[in-house]
Protein backbone atom coordinates (compact mmCIF):
# COMPACT_ATOMS: atom_id res chain seq x y z
CA UNK A 1 0.00 0.00 0.00
CA UNK A 2 1.06 3.68 -0.72
CA UNK A 3 0.68 6.17 2.15
CA UNK A 4 -1.62 9.25 2.33
CA UNK A 5 -0.23 12.58 2.46
CA UNK A 6 1.91 13.24 5.03
CA UNK A 7 3.61 10.30 5.35
CA UNK A 8 6.84 8.83 3.56
CA UNK A 9 6.25 7.93 -0.03
CA UNK A 10 6.61 4.42 -1.52
CA UNK A 11 9.61 4.43 -3.38
CA UNK A 12 10.31 3.15 -6.88
CA UNK A 13 13.30 3.49 -9.67
CA UNK A 14 10.45 4.67 -11.33
CA UNK A 15 7.02 5.85 -11.94
CA UNK A 16 5.43 5.60 -15.44
CA UNK A 17 2.08 7.89 -15.84
CA UNK A 18 -0.16 6.28 -18.03
CA UNK A 19 -1.15 2.60 -19.38
CA UNK A 20 -1.71 2.69 -23.32
CA UNK A 21 0.48 1.89 -26.11
CA UNK A 22 3.56 3.86 -24.47
CA UNK A 23 3.43 3.04 -20.46
CA UNK A 24 3.07 -0.74 -21.38
CA UNK A 25 5.91 -1.07 -23.07
CA UNK A 26 7.96 1.57 -20.91
CA UNK A 27 7.57 -0.64 -18.24
CA UNK A 28 8.48 -3.63 -20.15
CA UNK A 29 11.65 -2.29 -20.30
CA UNK A 30 12.17 -0.47 -17.36
CA UNK A 31 11.19 -3.74 -15.42
CA UNK A 32 12.04 -6.36 -17.65
CA UNK A 33 14.86 -5.09 -19.32
CA UNK A 34 17.01 -2.66 -16.64
CA UNK A 35 15.67 -4.22 -13.76
CA UNK A 36 13.85 -1.10 -12.34
CA UNK A 37 11.64 -1.51 -9.74
CA UNK A 38 8.65 0.23 -11.38
CA UNK A 39 4.82 1.20 -10.89
CA UNK A 40 2.60 2.67 -13.23
CA UNK A 41 0.05 4.45 -12.54
CA UNK A 42 -3.17 4.78 -14.35
CA UNK A 43 -6.44 7.49 -14.33
CA UNK A 44 -8.72 4.25 -15.80
CA UNK A 45 -9.29 1.40 -14.30
CA UNK A 46 -8.36 -0.61 -16.80
CA UNK A 47 -5.35 -0.51 -19.86
CA UNK A 48 -5.56 0.88 -22.72
CA UNK A 49 -5.16 4.58 -22.62
CA UNK A 50 -6.43 6.48 -26.06
CA UNK A 51 -8.46 3.51 -26.60
CA UNK A 52 -9.69 2.98 -23.08
CA UNK A 53 -11.67 6.01 -22.93
CA UNK A 54 -12.80 6.78 -26.92
CA UNK A 55 -15.62 4.26 -27.30
CA UNK A 56 -17.82 6.40 -29.35
CA UNK A 57 -19.55 5.35 -32.19
CA UNK A 58 -17.40 4.13 -35.29
CA UNK A 59 -14.04 4.50 -32.63
CA UNK A 60 -11.65 2.85 -35.28
CA UNK A 61 -7.34 3.33 -36.15
CA UNK A 62 -6.66 5.17 -39.30
CA UNK A 63 -3.76 3.34 -39.46
CA UNK A 64 -3.81 -0.39 -41.03
CA UNK A 65 -4.02 -3.37 -38.63
CA UNK A 66 -0.47 -4.78 -39.74
CA UNK A 67 1.08 -1.57 -38.96
CA UNK A 68 -0.99 -0.96 -35.26
CA UNK A 69 0.79 -3.17 -32.91
CA UNK A 70 4.03 -3.12 -31.21
CA UNK A 71 7.23 -4.62 -33.47
CA UNK A 72 9.45 -5.07 -30.86
CA UNK A 73 8.71 -8.69 -30.67
CA UNK A 74 8.52 -11.33 -33.02
CA UNK A 75 6.78 -13.47 -30.74
CA UNK A 76 4.15 -10.49 -29.84
CA UNK A 77 3.22 -10.59 -33.22
CA UNK A 78 3.09 -13.69 -34.04
CA UNK A 79 0.09 -14.07 -30.99
CA UNK A 80 -2.14 -11.37 -32.07
CA UNK A 81 -4.22 -11.35 -35.33
CA UNK A 82 -6.52 -8.49 -36.10
CA UNK A 83 -9.96 -9.21 -37.57
CA UNK A 84 -10.11 -6.23 -40.00
CA UNK A 85 -8.08 -4.05 -42.37
CA UNK A 86 -9.02 -0.70 -39.85
CA UNK A 87 -9.46 -1.74 -36.57
CA UNK A 88 -12.04 -0.97 -33.88
CA UNK A 89 -11.62 0.76 -30.73
CA UNK A 90 -13.03 -2.87 -28.61
CA UNK A 91 -10.40 -5.18 -30.78
CA UNK A 92 -7.21 -2.26 -30.29
CA UNK A 93 -8.24 -2.72 -26.44
CA UNK A 94 -8.46 -6.53 -26.58
CA UNK A 95 -4.81 -6.56 -28.54
CA UNK A 96 -3.52 -4.28 -25.41
CA UNK A 97 -5.15 -6.55 -22.53
CA UNK A 98 -3.67 -9.13 -24.07
CA UNK A 99 0.08 -7.43 -24.26
CA UNK A 100 -0.56 -6.54 -20.46
CA UNK A 101 -1.20 -10.27 -19.93
CA UNK A 102 1.66 -11.94 -22.39
CA UNK A 103 4.05 -10.12 -20.75
CA UNK A 104 2.68 -10.12 -16.99
CA UNK A 105 2.53 -6.54 -16.69
CA UNK A 106 -0.49 -5.98 -14.70
CA UNK A 107 1.52 -6.88 -11.12
CA UNK A 108 2.99 -3.32 -11.41
CA UNK A 109 0.19 -1.47 -12.88
CA UNK A 110 -1.81 0.23 -10.59
CA UNK A 111 -5.27 1.18 -12.26
CA UNK A 112 -7.58 3.55 -10.79
CA UNK A 113 -5.22 6.39 -9.92
CA UNK A 114 -5.27 9.88 -11.44
CA UNK A 115 -1.60 11.70 -10.90
CA UNK A 116 -2.70 15.03 -10.00
CA UNK A 117 0.84 16.54 -9.16
CA UNK A 118 4.80 16.31 -8.91
CA UNK A 119 7.92 17.81 -7.73
CA UNK A 120 10.99 17.67 -8.06
CA UNK A 121 13.08 17.34 -4.60
CA UNK A 122 16.44 18.77 -5.35
CA UNK A 123 18.56 17.17 -2.29
CA UNK A 124 16.81 13.78 -2.51
CA UNK A 125 17.24 14.11 -6.41
CA UNK A 126 14.08 12.07 -6.71
CA UNK A 127 10.26 13.11 -7.95
CA UNK A 128 7.84 13.02 -5.53
CA UNK A 129 4.31 11.82 -7.55
CA UNK A 130 0.75 12.43 -5.87
CA UNK A 131 -2.46 11.47 -6.64
CA UNK A 132 -6.24 12.68 -6.41
CA UNK A 133 -6.78 10.20 -3.31
CA UNK A 134 -3.27 11.56 -1.65
CA UNK A 135 -0.99 8.67 -2.20
CA UNK A 136 2.19 9.78 -2.89
CA UNK A 137 5.55 7.91 -4.26
CA UNK A 138 8.91 8.55 -4.88
CA UNK A 139 11.37 7.70 -7.97
CA UNK A 140 14.61 8.62 -9.51
CA UNK A 141 12.76 8.82 -13.34
CA UNK A 142 9.48 9.86 -14.08
CA UNK A 143 7.99 9.18 -17.83
CA UNK A 144 4.61 10.94 -18.89
CA UNK A 145 2.99 8.06 -21.04
CA UNK A 146 -0.19 10.45 -21.17
CA UNK A 147 -0.61 10.15 -24.98
CA UNK A 148 -1.33 13.38 -26.96
CA UNK A 149 -5.24 13.13 -27.58
CA UNK A 150 -6.23 11.95 -23.71
CA UNK A 151 -7.59 15.23 -22.94
CA UNK A 152 -11.13 16.05 -24.04
CA UNK A 153 -11.53 19.67 -24.89
CA UNK A 154 -15.65 20.39 -24.36
CA UNK A 155 -16.60 23.67 -25.39
CA UNK A 156 -17.67 26.22 -23.21
CA UNK A 157 -20.72 27.10 -25.08
CA UNK A 158 -23.26 29.28 -22.62
CA UNK A 159 -26.26 27.14 -21.60
CA UNK A 160 -24.88 23.70 -21.82
CA UNK A 161 -25.90 23.43 -17.92
CA UNK A 162 -29.96 24.14 -18.83
CA UNK A 163 -29.91 21.36 -21.73
CA UNK A 164 -32.70 19.04 -20.31
CA UNK A 165 -31.53 15.97 -22.77
CA UNK A 166 -28.32 14.57 -22.36
CA UNK A 167 -25.00 15.24 -23.69
CA UNK A 168 -21.47 13.76 -24.60
CA UNK A 169 -17.99 14.29 -25.41
CA UNK A 170 -16.69 11.28 -27.93
CA UNK A 171 -13.37 11.48 -25.45
CA UNK A 172 -15.45 10.25 -22.90
CA UNK A 173 -18.13 8.22 -24.22
CA UNK A 174 -20.06 6.36 -21.39
CA UNK A 175 -19.18 2.59 -21.08
CA UNK A 176 -22.96 1.34 -21.43
CA UNK A 177 -22.79 3.24 -24.05
CA UNK A 178 -25.69 5.56 -25.78
CA UNK A 179 -28.99 4.90 -26.85
CA UNK A 180 -30.01 7.02 -30.17
CA UNK A 181 -32.91 5.06 -31.51
CA UNK A 182 -35.62 7.56 -32.35
CA UNK A 183 -33.91 10.66 -30.92
CA UNK A 184 -33.07 13.92 -32.19
CA UNK A 185 -29.53 14.02 -32.17
CA UNK A 186 -27.19 16.77 -32.78
CA UNK A 187 -23.43 16.81 -33.35
CA UNK A 188 -21.16 19.33 -32.70
CA UNK A 189 -17.61 18.60 -34.34
CA UNK A 190 -16.51 17.38 -38.27
CA UNK A 191 -12.94 16.31 -37.76
CA UNK A 192 -11.61 12.77 -37.57
CA UNK A 193 -13.33 11.72 -34.92
CA UNK A 194 -16.96 13.30 -36.16
CA UNK A 195 -16.43 12.02 -39.67
CA UNK A 196 -16.39 8.01 -37.90
CA UNK A 197 -19.64 8.51 -35.80
CA UNK A 198 -21.85 10.28 -38.17
CA UNK A 199 -22.37 7.26 -40.30
CA UNK A 200 -23.11 5.24 -37.30
CA UNK A 201 -25.09 7.36 -35.40
CA UNK A 202 -27.85 7.96 -37.79
CA UNK A 203 -27.96 4.45 -38.14
CA UNK A 204 -30.12 4.87 -35.05
CA UNK A 205 -31.05 7.98 -34.78
CA UNK A 206 -34.87 10.19 -35.57
CA UNK A 207 -33.19 12.60 -36.79
CA UNK A 208 -29.32 13.65 -36.64
CA UNK A 209 -28.42 17.24 -37.24
CA UNK A 210 -24.23 17.81 -37.90
CA UNK A 211 -23.44 21.10 -37.30
CA UNK A 212 -20.46 21.90 -39.15
CA UNK A 213 -17.76 24.86 -38.41
CA UNK A 214 -15.12 23.81 -40.76
CA UNK A 215 -15.41 21.37 -43.98
CA UNK A 216 -13.36 18.34 -44.03
CA UNK A 217 -11.76 15.91 -46.74
CA UNK A 218 -11.90 12.36 -46.20
CA UNK A 219 -11.08 9.55 -48.40
CA UNK A 220 -12.99 6.02 -48.53
CA UNK A 221 -11.47 3.71 -45.74
CA UNK A 222 -12.37 0.67 -47.65
CA UNK A 223 -12.24 -1.41 -44.59
CA UNK A 224 -13.28 -4.96 -44.54
CA UNK A 225 -12.11 -8.28 -43.05
CA UNK A 226 -9.18 -9.83 -43.66
CA UNK A 227 -9.03 -13.16 -44.83
CA UNK A 228 -6.85 -15.72 -43.09
CA UNK A 229 -4.62 -15.74 -46.26
CA UNK A 230 -3.46 -11.65 -45.69
CA UNK A 231 -3.18 -12.12 -41.79
CA UNK A 232 -0.39 -15.33 -42.55
CA UNK A 233 1.35 -12.68 -44.79
CA UNK A 234 1.71 -10.42 -42.30
CA UNK A 235 2.89 -13.29 -39.70
CA UNK A 236 5.27 -13.86 -42.00
CA UNK A 237 6.75 -10.79 -43.02
CA UNK A 238 6.85 -9.43 -39.66
CA UNK A 239 10.61 -8.09 -40.55
CA UNK A 240 9.92 -6.76 -43.96
CA UNK A 241 7.02 -4.61 -42.39
CA UNK A 242 8.81 -3.79 -39.25
CA UNK A 243 11.89 -2.34 -41.52
CA UNK A 244 9.09 -0.52 -43.89
CA UNK A 245 7.24 1.79 -40.77
CA UNK A 246 10.64 2.32 -39.65
CA UNK A 247 11.82 3.81 -42.65
CA UNK A 248 9.03 5.91 -43.80
CA UNK A 249 8.37 9.46 -43.19
CA UNK A 250 4.72 8.96 -41.58
CA UNK A 251 5.79 5.34 -40.11
CA UNK A 252 3.04 4.16 -42.32
CA UNK A 253 3.31 1.04 -43.78
CA UNK A 254 3.65 2.22 -47.69
CA UNK A 255 5.91 4.62 -49.10
CA UNK A 256 4.86 8.27 -50.45
CA UNK A 257 5.99 8.92 -54.22
CA UNK A 258 8.53 10.49 -55.02
CA UNK A 259 6.80 12.19 -58.13
CA UNK A 260 5.46 15.38 -57.85
CA UNK A 261 1.80 16.02 -58.92
CA UNK A 262 2.74 19.38 -61.28
CA UNK A 263 4.93 16.81 -63.25
CA UNK A 264 2.04 15.02 -64.73
CA UNK A 265 -0.30 15.60 -67.16
CA UNK A 266 -3.87 16.40 -65.98
CA UNK A 267 -5.02 13.06 -67.25
CA UNK A 268 -2.48 11.17 -64.99
CA UNK A 269 -2.86 12.70 -62.29
CA UNK A 270 -6.45 12.19 -62.31
CA UNK A 271 -6.11 8.43 -63.16
CA UNK A 272 -3.75 8.22 -59.90
CA UNK A 273 -6.14 10.24 -57.53
CA UNK A 274 -8.60 7.87 -58.57
CA UNK A 275 -6.93 4.55 -58.12
CA UNK A 276 -5.76 6.14 -54.84
CA UNK A 277 -9.71 6.53 -53.90
CA UNK A 278 -10.16 2.93 -54.62
CA UNK A 279 -8.01 1.54 -52.65
CA UNK A 280 -8.80 4.26 -49.66
CA UNK A 281 -7.74 5.06 -46.87
CA UNK A 282 -4.36 6.95 -45.73
CA UNK A 283 -2.43 5.95 -48.90
CA UNK A 284 -4.10 8.62 -50.97
CA UNK A 285 -1.67 11.08 -49.10
CA UNK A 286 1.55 8.73 -50.88
CA UNK A 287 -0.33 9.60 -54.77
CA UNK A 288 2.94 12.64 -55.18
CA UNK A 289 5.75 13.73 -52.84
CA UNK A 290 4.92 17.31 -53.30
CA UNK A 291 1.34 17.40 -51.81
CA UNK A 292 2.32 19.08 -48.88
CA UNK A 293 5.38 20.95 -50.48
CA UNK A 294 3.40 23.16 -53.11
CA UNK A 295 0.24 24.60 -52.89
CA UNK A 296 -0.53 24.39 -56.62
CA UNK A 297 0.30 20.61 -56.16
CA UNK A 298 -1.94 20.29 -53.61
CA UNK A 299 -4.43 22.37 -55.22
CA UNK A 300 -5.04 19.22 -57.71
CA UNK A 301 -5.78 16.56 -55.22
CA UNK A 302 -8.01 19.14 -52.44
CA UNK A 303 -10.00 19.56 -56.37
CA UNK A 304 -10.41 15.96 -56.97
CA UNK A 305 -11.49 15.06 -53.19
CA UNK A 306 -13.85 18.17 -53.08
CA UNK A 307 -15.31 17.19 -56.51
CA UNK A 308 -15.91 13.36 -55.07
CA UNK A 309 -17.80 15.17 -52.53
CA UNK A 310 -20.43 16.95 -55.04
CA UNK A 311 -20.51 13.47 -56.81
CA UNK A 312 -21.79 11.89 -53.70
CA UNK A 313 -24.01 14.08 -51.99
CA UNK A 314 -27.18 14.76 -53.67
CA UNK A 315 -28.77 17.81 -52.40
CA UNK A 316 -26.30 20.61 -53.66
CA UNK A 317 -26.51 22.92 -50.93
CA UNK A 318 -25.59 20.46 -48.79
CA UNK A 319 -23.01 19.09 -51.38
CA UNK A 320 -21.59 22.88 -51.24
CA UNK A 321 -21.57 23.27 -47.53
CA UNK A 322 -19.81 20.31 -46.84
CA UNK A 323 -16.92 20.98 -49.77
CA UNK A 324 -16.53 24.49 -48.77
CA UNK A 325 -13.25 23.22 -47.29
CA UNK A 326 -10.63 26.30 -46.56
CA UNK A 327 -7.59 24.28 -45.42
CA UNK A 328 -4.86 22.44 -48.00
CA UNK A 329 -5.45 18.74 -48.27
CA UNK A 330 -4.22 16.95 -44.92
CA UNK A 331 -2.71 20.14 -43.50
CA UNK A 332 -5.29 19.41 -40.94
CA UNK A 333 -4.95 15.25 -40.29
CA UNK A 334 -6.81 13.85 -42.76
CA UNK A 335 -10.15 11.76 -41.89
CA UNK A 336 -10.84 8.63 -44.20
CA UNK A 337 -14.46 7.00 -43.50
CA UNK A 338 -17.17 4.57 -43.88
CA UNK A 339 -20.01 5.78 -45.67
CA UNK A 340 -19.94 9.72 -43.95
CA UNK A 341 -20.65 11.55 -47.64
CA UNK A 342 -23.52 9.21 -48.29
CA UNK A 343 -24.96 9.50 -44.87
CA UNK A 344 -25.92 12.79 -45.76
CA UNK A 345 -28.55 11.82 -48.56
CA UNK A 346 -30.09 10.42 -46.07
CA UNK A 347 -33.73 12.10 -45.49
CA UNK A 348 -33.44 11.86 -41.45
CA UNK A 349 -29.92 13.79 -41.68
CA UNK A 350 -28.98 17.65 -41.91
CA UNK A 351 -25.82 19.68 -41.61
CA UNK A 352 -26.11 23.27 -40.71
CA UNK A 353 -23.22 25.40 -41.33
CA UNK A 354 -22.17 27.15 -38.32
CA UNK A 355 -19.48 29.60 -39.83
CA UNK A 356 -22.51 30.85 -41.37
CA UNK A 357 -24.62 30.82 -38.97
CA UNK A 358 -22.66 30.37 -35.56
CA UNK A 359 -23.82 28.71 -32.52
CA UNK A 360 -25.13 31.55 -29.69
CA UNK A 361 -26.04 29.14 -27.06
CA UNK A 362 -27.63 25.83 -25.98
CA UNK A 363 -30.69 26.06 -24.74
CA UNK A 364 -33.32 23.98 -22.94
CA UNK A 365 -34.75 22.20 -25.68
CA UNK A 366 -31.61 22.21 -27.63
CA UNK A 367 -29.35 24.52 -29.86
CA UNK A 368 -29.67 28.17 -30.49
CA UNK A 369 -27.62 29.81 -33.36
CA UNK A 370 -26.97 33.74 -34.15
CA UNK A 371 -29.99 33.76 -36.69
CA UNK A 372 -32.43 33.09 -33.88
CA UNK A 373 -33.17 29.50 -35.42
CA UNK A 374 -33.63 26.45 -32.44
CA UNK A 375 -33.02 23.19 -33.08
CA UNK A 376 -35.13 20.94 -31.07
CA UNK A 377 -32.25 18.02 -29.10
CA UNK A 378 -32.40 15.28 -27.12
CA UNK A 379 -29.11 14.11 -27.70
CA UNK A 380 -25.91 16.47 -28.07
CA UNK A 381 -22.46 14.75 -28.65
CA UNK A 382 -19.46 17.23 -28.85
CA UNK A 383 -17.08 15.51 -31.36
CA UNK A 384 -14.64 18.65 -30.47
CA UNK A 385 -11.48 16.55 -30.18
CA UNK A 386 -9.16 17.28 -27.38
CA UNK A 387 -6.00 19.49 -25.91
CA UNK A 388 -3.77 18.23 -27.56
CA UNK A 389 -0.46 16.93 -27.02
CA UNK A 390 0.13 19.67 -23.97
CA UNK A 391 -3.37 19.12 -22.17
CA UNK A 392 -2.49 15.96 -20.84
CA UNK A 393 0.56 17.11 -19.21
CA UNK A 394 -0.73 20.57 -18.09
CA UNK A 395 -3.60 18.94 -16.71
CA UNK A 396 -1.11 17.70 -13.72
CA UNK A 397 0.61 20.16 -11.62
CA UNK A 398 4.62 19.37 -12.46
CA UNK A 399 7.16 21.47 -10.34
CA UNK A 400 10.53 21.77 -11.40
CA UNK A 401 13.85 22.50 -10.35
CA UNK A 402 13.51 25.41 -7.77
CA UNK A 403 9.80 25.30 -7.88
CA UNK A 404 8.96 26.37 -11.07
CA UNK A 405 6.01 25.31 -13.12
CA UNK A 406 5.19 23.66 -16.05
CA UNK A 407 2.28 25.32 -16.49
CA UNK A 408 4.26 28.83 -16.45
CA UNK A 409 6.92 27.43 -18.36
CA UNK A 410 4.92 26.66 -20.93
CA UNK A 411 2.07 29.65 -21.24
CA UNK A 412 3.62 31.17 -24.52
CA UNK A 413 3.93 27.28 -26.08
CA UNK A 414 5.51 24.19 -25.20
CA UNK A 415 9.14 23.59 -25.11
CA UNK A 416 11.33 20.08 -25.62
CA UNK A 417 14.55 18.70 -26.47
CA UNK A 418 13.73 16.05 -29.14
CA UNK A 419 10.25 16.08 -27.87
CA UNK A 420 11.65 13.66 -24.74
CA UNK A 421 12.81 16.00 -22.32
CA UNK A 422 12.12 19.36 -20.39
CA UNK A 423 14.76 21.94 -19.42
CA UNK A 424 14.32 22.36 -15.61
CA UNK A 425 12.72 19.37 -15.09
CA UNK A 426 15.38 16.50 -14.01
CA UNK A 427 15.16 12.59 -15.06
CA UNK A 428 11.27 13.97 -16.31
CA UNK A 429 10.80 12.09 -19.68
CA UNK A 430 7.69 12.53 -22.23
CA UNK A 431 7.08 9.99 -24.48
CA UNK A 432 5.29 11.52 -27.69
CA UNK A 433 5.26 15.18 -26.20
CA UNK A 434 5.69 18.18 -27.81
CA UNK A 435 8.28 18.33 -30.38
CA UNK A 436 7.86 14.73 -31.38
CA UNK A 437 6.73 13.51 -35.13
CA UNK A 438 3.74 11.97 -33.00
CA UNK A 439 0.31 12.51 -34.13
CA UNK A 440 2.04 13.27 -38.12
CA UNK A 441 3.19 9.87 -38.05
CA UNK A 442 1.30 5.82 -37.46
CA UNK A 443 1.85 6.53 -33.49
CA UNK A 444 3.39 3.30 -32.72
CA UNK A 445 6.24 3.64 -34.07
CA UNK A 446 7.36 7.41 -32.71
CA UNK A 447 5.89 5.60 -28.92
CA UNK A 448 8.33 2.54 -29.44
CA UNK A 449 11.52 4.73 -30.51
CA UNK A 450 11.01 7.08 -27.47
CA UNK A 451 10.25 4.17 -25.30
CA UNK A 452 13.75 2.35 -26.28
CA UNK A 453 15.70 5.72 -26.53
CA UNK A 454 14.53 6.94 -22.74
CA UNK A 455 14.99 3.10 -21.53
CA UNK A 456 18.57 3.20 -23.31
CA UNK A 457 19.38 6.40 -21.78
CA UNK A 458 18.49 5.42 -18.75
CA UNK A 459 20.89 2.39 -18.66
CA UNK A 460 23.53 4.72 -19.67
CA UNK A 461 22.94 6.90 -16.53
CA UNK A 462 23.25 3.66 -14.35
CA UNK A 463 26.32 2.23 -15.94
CA UNK A 464 28.04 5.07 -15.95
CA UNK A 465 27.11 6.97 -12.33
CA UNK A 466 25.05 9.34 -13.00
CA UNK A 467 22.24 10.39 -10.75
CA UNK A 468 20.91 13.56 -12.52
CA UNK A 469 19.94 14.32 -16.48
CA UNK A 470 18.35 17.29 -17.70
CA UNK A 471 18.05 19.36 -21.38
CA UNK A 472 19.55 22.46 -21.45
CA UNK A 473 17.22 25.71 -22.31
CA UNK A 474 19.50 26.27 -25.23
CA UNK A 475 18.73 22.64 -26.53
CA UNK A 476 15.28 22.95 -25.91
CA UNK A 477 14.97 26.79 -27.86
CA UNK A 478 16.68 25.14 -30.66
CA UNK A 479 14.61 22.35 -31.24
CA UNK A 480 11.47 24.32 -31.02
CA UNK A 481 12.84 26.80 -33.52
CA UNK A 482 13.87 23.91 -36.03
CA UNK A 483 10.25 22.02 -34.75
CA UNK A 484 8.66 25.37 -36.41
CA UNK A 485 11.01 25.93 -39.49
CA UNK A 486 10.01 22.23 -40.80
CA UNK A 487 6.49 23.11 -40.21
CA UNK A 488 6.81 26.24 -42.59
CA UNK A 489 8.51 23.88 -44.61
CA UNK A 490 5.12 22.24 -45.40
CA UNK A 491 1.64 23.86 -46.21
CA UNK A 492 0.86 22.20 -42.55
CA UNK A 493 0.21 25.88 -41.00
CA UNK A 494 -1.77 26.74 -43.60
CA UNK A 495 -4.82 25.04 -41.57
CA UNK A 496 -5.36 27.75 -39.12
CA UNK A 497 -7.75 26.14 -37.08
CA UNK A 498 -5.99 22.84 -36.50
CA UNK A 499 -5.63 21.43 -33.75
CA UNK A 500 -2.21 20.58 -34.40
CA UNK A 501 -1.53 24.27 -33.75
CA UNK A 502 -3.82 24.39 -30.57
CA UNK A 503 -6.27 26.79 -32.06
CA UNK A 504 -9.38 24.49 -31.30
CA UNK A 505 -8.83 25.56 -27.29
CA UNK A 506 -9.47 29.30 -27.06
CA UNK A 507 -6.69 30.59 -24.76
CA UNK A 508 -4.20 28.43 -26.05
CA UNK A 509 -0.85 29.97 -27.88
CA UNK A 510 -0.41 29.39 -31.18
CA UNK A 511 2.37 26.88 -31.89
CA UNK A 512 3.07 24.06 -34.15
CA UNK A 513 3.88 21.31 -31.86
CA UNK A 514 3.90 18.40 -33.53
CA UNK A 515 7.61 17.38 -35.33
CA UNK A 516 7.15 17.41 -39.30
CA UNK A 517 10.65 16.63 -40.12
CA UNK A 518 9.33 12.93 -40.21
CA UNK A 519 10.12 9.92 -38.58
CA UNK A 520 13.20 8.72 -40.10
CA UNK A 521 15.31 12.16 -39.64
CA UNK A 522 14.06 12.27 -35.76
CA UNK A 523 15.24 9.15 -35.51
CA UNK A 524 18.66 10.04 -36.85
CA UNK A 525 19.00 13.11 -34.63
CA UNK A 526 17.83 11.54 -31.38
CA UNK A 527 20.56 8.35 -31.94
CA UNK A 528 23.03 11.49 -32.86
CA UNK A 529 22.43 12.94 -29.55
CA UNK A 530 22.86 9.81 -27.82
CA UNK A 531 25.85 9.06 -29.56
CA UNK A 532 27.34 12.20 -28.81
CA UNK A 533 27.31 11.40 -25.03
CA UNK A 534 23.64 13.27 -24.90
CA UNK A 535 24.46 16.67 -26.00
CA UNK A 536 22.30 19.04 -25.43
CA UNK A 537 21.69 17.40 -21.92
CA UNK A 538 23.41 18.38 -18.77
CA UNK A 539 24.64 14.97 -17.32
CA UNK A 540 25.06 14.91 -13.40
CA UNK A 541 24.89 18.32 -12.51
CA UNK A 542 22.05 21.52 -12.71
CA UNK A 543 21.82 22.45 -16.73
CA UNK A 544 23.51 25.57 -17.34
CA UNK A 545 21.36 28.42 -18.73
CA UNK A 546 24.66 29.87 -20.64
CA UNK A 547 25.00 26.70 -22.35
CA UNK A 548 24.93 27.06 -26.60
CA UNK A 549 23.04 24.83 -28.47
CA UNK A 550 24.42 21.69 -29.23
CA UNK A 551 25.98 21.53 -32.58
CA UNK A 552 24.34 18.44 -33.17
CA UNK A 553 20.87 19.85 -34.29
CA UNK A 554 22.40 22.11 -36.73
CA UNK A 555 24.82 19.15 -38.00
CA UNK A 556 21.65 16.96 -38.40
CA UNK A 557 19.35 19.41 -40.24
CA UNK A 558 22.11 21.73 -42.12
CA UNK A 559 23.37 20.84 -45.70
CA UNK A 560 25.70 18.51 -44.78
CA UNK A 561 23.40 16.38 -42.88
CA UNK A 562 23.08 12.21 -43.86
CA UNK A 563 20.88 11.20 -46.79
CA UNK A 564 17.42 10.27 -46.06
CA UNK A 565 17.68 6.76 -48.45
CA UNK A 566 14.60 6.55 -50.75
CA UNK A 567 13.79 10.38 -50.92
CA UNK A 568 14.47 13.60 -53.54
CA UNK A 569 17.15 15.40 -53.00
CA UNK A 570 15.37 18.12 -52.00
CA UNK A 571 13.60 15.88 -48.95
CA UNK A 572 16.75 17.34 -46.75
CA UNK A 573 17.17 20.95 -47.91
CA UNK A 574 13.59 21.45 -47.20
CA UNK A 575 13.73 19.67 -43.28
CA UNK A 576 11.00 17.45 -44.42
CA UNK A 577 10.46 14.03 -46.02
CA UNK A 578 7.23 14.56 -47.69
CA UNK A 579 5.72 14.80 -44.39
CA UNK A 580 2.72 12.36 -44.30
CA UNK A 581 -0.48 12.66 -41.60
Amino acid sequence: MTTATGGSPQSYDAIVIGAGFAGLYQLHLLRDRLGLKTRVLETADGVGGTWYWNRYPGARCDSESHSYRYFFSKELHESWDYSERYPGQEEIRAYLNHVADKLALRPDIQLSTKVTAAAWDEAAGRWTVTTEAGERFACQWLITAVGCLSSANVPNIPGLEDFRGEWHHTGRWPHEGVDFAGKRVGQVGTGSTGIQAVPVIAETAGSLTVFQRTANYSVPARNGPLNEQRKKEWRDNFEEVRKLVQSTPNAHPFRISTDRALDQDEATRLERYQKAWDIGGLRFRAVFHDLLLSKEANDTAAEFLKGKIREIVKDPETARILSDIDHPYAAKRPPIDTNYFDTFNLDHVSVVDVRADPIRRIVPEGIELESGAVHELDVIVFATGFDAMTGPLLSIDFQGAGGRRLRDDWAAGPKTWVGVAIPGYPNLFTVTGPGSPSVLANMIVPIEQHVEWIADCIETMRREGVERIEATPAAAEAWMAHVGDAANATLLPQAGHSWYLGANVPGKPRVFMPYAGGMVRFRQICDAVAARGYEGFAMGAPADPAAPPPPVLAEMTGPDAPPLPGYPADARTSLVEAPGV
